[in-house]
């Protein structure tokens, strides 16, 4: 059983023009075979002749250039052309005769530069080959049977264009899809960065501002300064993260900051660490959850979480102070997740606002077939709310 597994992989670790090779010696040795003299392509009306001294040379330029038929397309059909005009010219009418088309498609599939003029000294040389099998034969082929011959190979050239602009269609195709692929992977590693960099930061700012009126009370001013390390570490944490976006690799071992989760999904817990955060920050937060996260949530538990980070964000830019409650609840096919706070929000944004992040939360729960919503409520707070699908993979 290990023979039949290996061998399609030795075969295809050969060059090309070895395993090209083949088809060539199994004409030229079927033009040899008694059974098939005399039977092969003819055009004109020539009397088939026995093989002769010339005949072994004349096949072999007829079938061996078809190894070369990708790699130097132009030179094999030039070749196996002058090979079959022999052929035919001294009236071997073998099977080797069939090479002429097979190279022709080959060309036609591969052939990169230059196809225009190929074809036309093709076609211009045909002319003098028909009028001189005409001339030597006795007649009995008409014009038409040449012609028709013609279109034959014609026929074969189109066949062979006919696979190149497919396999040239399926690589733009494969490139679109790379390219499209590369520009979604790093809109949403933006979206990462953009998620990860805005609310640490803000974070830290805001408890830097606080802890600058803390310089007559050391106890607070310590604790104020051990929150902005704290966070500083929960955003090198984050970044590693999102590092693994890039390479898989990175952070697969334990990092003391995550309990050893190197993934892209938070691990349990991390809303309310989010949550302490933001309070550290001078936010009050009114924290609820329903339920409990499960693995098979794929990767609506990222998107939640991004939803939490960014309003959460968002309260502590436009509203710093504010009564702020967070509602969070995992059902068995969707999550929920609902953000308010006092005063109008991100509708009061600070110059310098992009504004892309809300924007990006809607994308993603959209991706995700969910609903997004975000503005301002009846009572006057600001309210993001989604919800989110369960089971779409991360």
């Amino acid at each position: 059983m290990i023979g039949p597994r290996r061998a399609p992989d030795w075969w295809h670790q050969l060059d090309v023009t070895v395993r090209n090779l083949p088809l060539g010696l199994l004409l030229l040795a079927g033009s040899f075979l008694p059974a098939l003299h005399g039977k092969g392509t003819q055009v004109g009306d020539l009397p088939t002749r026995p093989f002769d001294a010339l005949t072994i040379a004349v096949l072999a330029l007829e079938c061996l250039p078809l190894a070369g038929r990708r790699r130097w397309p132009a030179l094999s059909l030039a070749l196996v052309s002058l090979g079959f005009a022999i052929d035919q010219l001294r009236g071997y009418h073998s099977v080797a005769g069939t090479a002429l088309p097979l190279a022709l498609i080959s060309t036609g599939a591969h052939l990169a530069r230059h196809r225009r003029a190929t074809a036309l000294v093709l076609s211009v040389a045909y002319v003098p080959l028909a009028v001189a099998l005409y001339r030597l034969g006795s007649g009995g082929e008409t014009v038409s049977g040449f012609v028709t011959f013609y279109l034959v190979l014609v026929l074969a050239w189109g066949i062979g264009a006919w696979l190149r602009s497919t396999r040239v269609a399926e690589a733009e195709r494969r490139r679109r899809v790379a390219e499209d692929t590369r520009t979604a992977e790093r809109t949403r590693i933006a979206r990462e960065l953009h998620d990860v960099v805005t609310h640490h930061v803000t974070a830290m700012v805001v408890q830097a501002e606080a802890a600058r009126y803390l310089t007559a009370a050391p106890d607070r001013l310590d604790q104020a300064l051990t929150a902005v390390t704290d966070t500083g570490r929960r955003a090198i944490s984050d970044l590693r993260h999102l590092l693994d976006l890039l390479d898989p690799g990175h952070g697969a071992a334990t990092d003391p900051h995550t309990g050893g989760h190197g993934g892209r999904t938070p691990p349990a817990g991390r809303l309310l660490t989010l949550v302490e955060q933001t309070r550290r920050a001078g936010q009050p937060v009114e924290f609820t959850e329903e339920g409990t996260p499960t693995p098979s949530a794929g990767s609506a538990d990222l998107v939640a979480y991004r939803v939490v980070q960014e309003a959460l964000t968002n309260a502590l830019k436009y509203a710093h102070g504010s009564r702020t409650s967070v509602r969070v609840r995992h059902g068995g096919k969707e999550i929920t997740v609902e953000v308010g706070t006092d005063g109008s929000g991100p509708a009061t944004a600070s110059p310098g606002g992009s504004g892309r992040g809300l924007a990006g939360l809607r994308e993603r729960v959209a991706v995700l077939g969910g609903e997004f919503s975000a503005g301002p409520a009846d009572d006057g707070r600001f309210v993001v709310r989604a919800r989110i699908p369960a089971g779409s993979p991360a």
